[in-house]
């Protein structure tokens, strides 16, 4: 037995009475300011003459009890957890909010999802229904997941308020890391957030569903009991979620399913997403099915499946994003940075996924990869890269692009070669032409480019080349930590990301790509963090072997931060 292993028993052997009330139920198959404490627990006394080090933090006391909350079903004690920070007061959530709730920030207080925990009950995939569900969830919560399928659904029509702020992140974690037994390869320890909507998607559920129609609807992977998602309304809010972290989601339902840390399913555009850090999870960093996603930073690493996961549909506009896979991470299922759509008989639905991509850095360190490649376009979808740098000289290609549908060149459905909308076009294949590259600076292995299904590697080439693009295969990084800019990335030509805002389907009630409200700042620079100047993945993110993201945050992800 390794020493892991026998702490891990010694553990819960202490705490197993006072958490026998806790288990996974119901998944079959597939504010402000606070000064944040880093975990220097005081060492156990040694025979050396050495004096015992002063200690640097005060460790965590149980609070005396469960907040009470506006829910008819309460906040239920499962006793307590102890870990290198201190000793918590566990508190079981209920397995729905069935009223408008807050979980308070208590220090001495982790908040558990014992099993799905559901908001509201499913309003269906029109607009009407009965009042929504909001729970708010306040700066400086840790919510843990039990071991296993445990993890929270926000239904449609209902909302999750989960803002924290740069010093006070909300973290949603696992009871290992609790405990202090995690280390930078720990992964699916527990489920993962989801938020479900009403908004346009494809690939239906049921025979003959027309796509983009309240008719087309969903079931989320893996839900025992009914988790659906999809309607007509691309406006709608599943609600705001800012600096947050997930830390070692992704447990496995059955088979290939698996949640990640994030996933959001048919969400309108009315939902904002922001400073989210995703840590290990054992799938996909984050996934997006269908609907309208606007998301300003984001953090992937660690990641075993996929980082960027986007399919049936999705109108996606993203800025700011850093991933970082893990080395070695080949044999444990780690896949793509990006995997967009699926080659399958719903190619041509409609709407077609477009997704945007603007101000990125990839650090893609998988050897090989289910999809033998870094970034993967397949499925008819329209793709968008600007003004980023991927280091793949790892991987087994750059760029791969499957299916004659994905390469089309021809725009039609009503937009035009320049993205722009033809007034008053009411027909067409809501096809933007073939991806599209600009300011985009690759490092990649031999074979560079690659196309499949139906795609040669020299219509990718052309693809990659077209227009003054200012892009390249033979990038040669000066980032710092791997993600801030250097000298070679400051001096890449920009292109400008507002020009993409008529064509980002923001709000977008149509299902068209017109009526869209600006997404895109106009930037200076490519890549996702200027220079040394540019902090804003600081404070909110914690660091980990897998991307250094130095000392000014919470702490080592594998550790918990201790508010006051």
């Amino acid at each position: 037995m390794n020493t892991i292993n026998l702490r891990r028993m010694l553990i819960a052997t202490c705490s197993v009475a006072a958490l026998s009330g806790c288990g996974a139920n119901d998944i079959a198959s597939p504010g402000t300011g606070g000064n944040v404490t880093i975990n220097n627990v005081t060492p156990a006394p040694t025979p050396t003459p050495t004096p015992t080090p002063t200690p640097t933090a005060t460790l965590v006391t149980p609070a005396a009890g469960c907040p009470t909350i506006a829910n008819d079903a309460q906040l239920t004690s499962a006793g307590t957890l102890t870990g290198p920070t201190g000793q918590y007061l566990v508190c079981n959530m209920p397995a729905r909010i069935t009223r408008s709730s807050t979980l308070p920030f208590v220090r001495g207080v982790l908040y558990q999802l014992n099993g799905r925990v559901d908001v509201g009950n499913d309003q269906g995939p029109s607009t009407t229904g009965t009042s929504n569900v909001v729970l708010t969830i306040e700066p400086g919560v840790i919510v843990i997941g039990a071991p296993g399928a445990s993890w929270l659904g926000v239904n449609r029509g209902n909302q999750l308020q989960a803002v924290g702020t740069p010093t006070r992140p909300i973290i949603f974690t696992s009871r290992d890391n609790v405990l202090g037994l995690n280390t930078d390869s720990s992964a699916g320890q527990w489920g993962g957030v989801v938020l479900l909507g009403r908004a346009q998607i494809t690939d239906c559920a049921a025979t003959g569903a027309q796509p983009g129609t309240v008719a087309c609807e969903r079931q989320t992977e893996g839900a025992a009991d009914p988790s659906l998602y999809g309607g007509a309304n691309n406006t709608e809010s599943s609600g705001r979620i800012q600096y947050m972290q997930i830390r070692y989601s992704g447990f496995v339902l059955s088979g290939n399913s698996e949640l990640q840390a994030l996933t959001t399913e048919g969400t309108g555009g009315g939902t904002q997403i922001s400073f989210v850090q995703s840590v290990n999870s054992s799938d996909d960093g984050a996934e997006f099915f269908g609907g309208r996603v606007n998301f300003r930073y984001y953090i992937s690493m660690g990641a075993l499946d996929d980082n960027l996961d986007t399919d049936t549909g999705l109108k996606g506009n993203f800025q700011y994003v850093i991933v970082a896979q893990r080395d070695g991470s080949a044999a444990l299922g780690a896949d793509s940075i990006i995997e967009a759509d699926s080659d399958n008989a719903f190619d041509q639905q409609l709407p077609r996924q477009n997704t945007i991509i603007s101000n990125f850095v990839f650090l893609a360190r998988v050897a090989s990869a289910n999809n033998s490649t870094a970034i993967l376009l397949r499925g008819g979808t329209d793709y968008t890269l600007v003004n980023g740098f991927m280091d793949a000289q790892n991987s087994q290609s750059c760029l791969r692009i499957s299916r004659a549908a994905t390469a089309d060149t021809t725009a039609s459905l009503g937009v035009n070669a320049t993205n722009v909308v033809v007034a008053g076009a009411t027909t067409g294949n809501d096809e933007l032409g073939a991806p599209v590259f600009r300011s985009v600076q690759f490092r990649c292995p031999t074979t560079a480019l690659q196309g499949i299904n139906g795609v040669t590697d020299a219509q990718v080439a052309t693809i990659f080349g077209a227009g003054t693009n200012n892009n390249s295969i033979t990038y040669v990084p000066t980032l710092t930590n791997g993600f801030i800019n250097g000298a070679t990335e400051t001096a890449v030509p920009v292109f400008n990301p507002t020009t993409l805002n008529a064509a980002s389907g923001v709000a977008s009630t149509s299902g068209s790509l017109n009526g869209a409200a600006a997404f895109f700042d106009n930037v200076t620079y490519a890549g996702a963090v200027r220079d040394a100047n540019d902090t804003w993945y600081t404070q909110w993110t914690c660091t980990s072997s897998v991307l250094n993201l130095g000392t000014n945050n919470t702490g080592a992800c594998t550790a918990l931060p201790v508010f006051s």
